[in-house]
C-alpha cells in the first residue's frame, strides 16, 4: 500500500485507498467464503418480473408482483397437486 501511495500515479493511489478502506470486508469475504451470487440471482429474477410488464404504475404493484412470483406460496387450491 505504501508503495502504491508513493508511486505518484493517481489511479494507483485511488485503488490503494479503496483497498485500504474495504480491507476488513475483503478479508472477511475471503475467510468466510461469502459470495454475492445469491443476491445476484435474486436480482436477476426480479428483473425478469419487471421486463414483461414494461413498468408498473406504482411501487406497491411492483412489490406485490415480486411477492407473488418469489414468495414461495402454494397458490394451488386445496386438494390439487401442483
Amino acid at each position: 500500500m505504501s508503495w502504491a501511495v508513493r508511486s505518484g500515479l493517481e489511479p494507483i493511489k485511488k485503488v490503494a485507498g479503496t483497498i485500504k478502506d474495504c480491507l476488513w470486508g475483503i478479508l472477511d469475504a475471503v475467510v468466510l467464503e461469502v459470495s454475492n451470487g445469491p443476491a445476484g440471482g435474486l436480482n436477476s429474477r426480479i428483473k425478469m418480473i419487471k421486463v414483461p410488464s414494461r413498468g408498473f404504475r406504482n411501487k406497491e404493484r411492483f412489490a406485490n408482483a415480486i411477492y407473488l412470483h418469489l414468495g414461495g406460496l402454494n397458490l394451488y387450491p386445496e386438494g390439487v397437486v401442483g
